[in-house]
């Protein structure tokens, strides 16, 4: 749905009273969901398999509105600066809360400008090498690290990002060498991997997966902290010689700071079922990402602990955060 259709529908629907918006009443008109990406992401997708089912439940829309630009910092203020009313949302990520606004000045503060709501998915990252590196398991990589002038060069998506940042996490806690090769996406990393023009790289698991089960890739270790159910043959980076270690990327549903929190809880509660419903459950697992769960409270701590712990990882690299 285009920009023009969704300020359509909220321009014909009637402003309602402060009073109206508590949960007993909620929702009693059509509900916004900002996705600050383009069309096709992975939080679209996300929003867009949740809006189908709760406008069925709550019989009133529940609309994606795309608003991509800035690296998701255009949608994620749009959301932020909204009445605290239940009515407008924002699909968050660990880019759009975490690290854009550790390597950019963004016009909102990740923690005082949201209410948290709910995680809607978690995804973890695999390490990969491609079948041209003989290292099968993370100490083999390291060992091969160690006798490479220069160490290894590994792919991400780009400066900043998630895989980027997952690369500088496991060369601080193993000490090896490792020399960033940032790219225009996910995509364009991993054909460099495939063909051996990098030796490694952090590669979601939506992405990795094809390769590694036709043979192109070989996955060493995941990100989680627990073996995943999609590959539960691949170990943890953590069990495999690097202690703690866990890089996740995830989504949830932020609403704008202020919002009553009777209106969250209902949310929360709604959103949380309709991810665990068994068709939509079975959906996500089958493409790699694990449906969320938890309370607001949760959440919010959740994000907390993120934030702590990237930018300790971006000020340990000199990765040019923010002062």
């Amino acid at each position: 749905m285009g920009a023009l259709s969704v300020a359509l529908i909220f321009a014909a629907t009637p402003k309602l009273s402060q009073a109206q918006t508590g949960a007993s009443g909620y929702p009693s008109k059509p509900i916004r969901l900002i996705s600050p990406f383009a069309p096709g992401g992975g939080a679209s997708i996300v929003a867009r398999l949740l809006s189908e089912p709760l406008t069925e439940t709550w019989k009133q829309p529940v609309v994606v509105d795309n608003r991509a630009g800035a690296a998701g910092a255009i949608g994620t203020e749009m959301a932020a600066r909204s009445a605290p009313d239940g009515y407008t949302l924002v699909m968050a990520t660990a880019s759009t809360i975490i690290v854009n606004p550790l390597f950019s000045k963004v016009p909102f503060d990740p923690i005082k400008d949201f209410a948290p709501v709910a995680r809607t998915t978690t995804v973890p990252l695999v390490l990969v090498v491609p079948s041209a590196i003989p290292a099968k398991a993370v100490k083999e990589l390291i060992a091969l690290a160690s006798v490479r002038p220069g160490g290894l060069t590994y792919a991400s998506s780009g400066e900043g990002s998630v895989s980027h940042l997952a690369g500088e996490l496991f060369k601080s806690a193993t000490g090896i060498g490792m020399v960033h090769v940032p790219y225009k996406g996910g995509g364009q990393a991993l054909i460099d991997i495939i063909a051996a023009h990098v030796q490694t790289g952090f590669v979601n698991i939506l992405e990795a997966l094809p390769g590694m089960r036709s043979g192109r890739l070989r996955g060493i270790a995941v990100t989680s902290p627990a073996r995943w159910p999609t590959i539960p043959e691949v170990p943890t980076v953590s069990e495999s010689g690097v202690p703690g270690y866990s890089v996740i990327q995830w989504s949830g549903v932020l609403a704008p700071a202020g919002t009553p929190r009777d209106v969250v809880l209902k949310l929360n509660a709604e959103i949380v079922r309709t991810l665990n419903r068994a068709e939509l459950r079975e959906r996500l697992i089958e493409s790699g990402a694990q449906p969320g769960s938890g309370t607001p409270e949760e959440f919010g701590a959740f994000i907390e602990t993120e934030i702590a712990k990237w930018s300790t990882v971006v000020k340990t690299a000199k990765l040019g955060a923010k002062p």
